[in-house]
């Protein structure tokens, strides 16, 4: 396959490129590891974000939300992200993330390039999240093929039953998740 590396609107890249310069942006908690960088922080692997929720999720029910830029500090990727959403007037900065998706979803992309080169089919790398699950995957679409072509990489950590970075055909996958319990955030203090 052709894994072909999507190209963000203009103005997602420039929210992005404004909060890497907004010292209140940088002052958010997931923001850390961005504060004080050894070279220029660049954004990088721009991904569709994509939601999909209910109880019987099919993808061509997912919704874009905006686009996640995974940040470079020189040439190493850090532990930290930048999202944006899509309002009337272009794209605006929502947050700074953190934890492991991040190396995760490097991890999938390797995976995904190793994959492209076994298959002439033409893959769309995006970001798809399962909110109920707390579960998210990079989402190979192909647009040539049809939905039925297209496969998920579940990030770490996958919920239950859920092997993480295993390519899934998304038809596979989707049933699986439908029947999982609905996850629930862990509270401090709770049992």
């Amino acid at each position: 396959m052709t894994l072909q590396t999507p190209q963000p609107p203009p103005s997602a890249l420039r929210a992005v490129l404004a909060a890497l310069d907004s010292e209140d942006a940088l002052r958010q908690p997931a923001a850390a590891a961005l504060r004080h960088p050894a070279g220029p922080l660049l954004p990088a692997h721009p991904l569709a974000v994509h939601v999909l929720d209910g109880p019987r999720p099919e993808l061509s029910a997912a919704r874009r939300t905006g686009w996640r830029f995974l940040i470079k500090d020189g040439a190493e990727v850090v532990a930290a992200a930048a999202e944006v959403v899509q309002g009337a007037e272009g794209h605006t900065f929502s947050h700074f993330t953190a934890g492991p998706y991040l190396d995760s979803t490097v991890r999938a992309l390797r995976q995904a390039w190793q994959l492209a080169q076994t298959s002439r089919a033409r893959q769309l790398p995006r970001l798809l999240t399962f909110p109920g699950q707390y579960a998210t995957a990079l989402w190979l679409h192909a647009p040539d093929a049809g939905p039925g072509a297209d496969l998920l990489i579940p990030l770490a950590p996958a919920p239950l039953g859920v092997t993480a970075h295993r390519a899934y055909p998304a038809a596979d996958l989707l049933p699986v998740l439908a029947r999982a319990p609905l996850g629930r955030p862990l509270l401090l203090g709770s049992s």
